[in-house]
């Protein structure tokens, strides 16, 4: 269960989209941490061990997909919610079926962040 004191990864390749996410969170108590791409995502995890990550659909190095299913291979613990400015019900069955617990539209607003 992540709780207001929780630590919480970004995986956001947008530099203001990422800075908007970590504002929201920070400002409700929330810890967090950023990666720009997929692998320093990926390596991320592997070191600090985050309750949450918000994971970019489409990201530089790799597909958004791609993390969610390493996630879930080595770390089915940690529940991911996608994110998107591409969102298509395709791609949001397909996050579903992967195992995100959840599938955001951009732009972002604080209060479906923080549900």
């Amino acid at each position: 269960m992540v709780s207001n004191e929780s630590l919480i990864l970004v995986i956001e390749d947008q530099p203001d989209h990422r800075k908007s996410l970590i504002e929201i969170l920070s400002f409700h108590g929330y810890r967090t941490l950023e990666a720009a791409d997929g692998a320093t995502g990926i390596r991320t995890l592997q070191e600090e061990s985050p309750e949450l990550v918000l994971l970019d659909l489409k990201l530089p190095d790799m597909d958004g997909l791609e993390v969610l299913r390493w996630v879930r291979s080595n770390m089915p613990e940690v529940p991911v919610v996608l994110i998107s400015g591409y969102g298509t019900v395709a791609a949001a069955v397909e996050a579903t079926k992967l195992g995100a617990v959840d599938f955001l539209e951009k732009p972002l607003r604080a209060e479906r962040v923080l549900l």
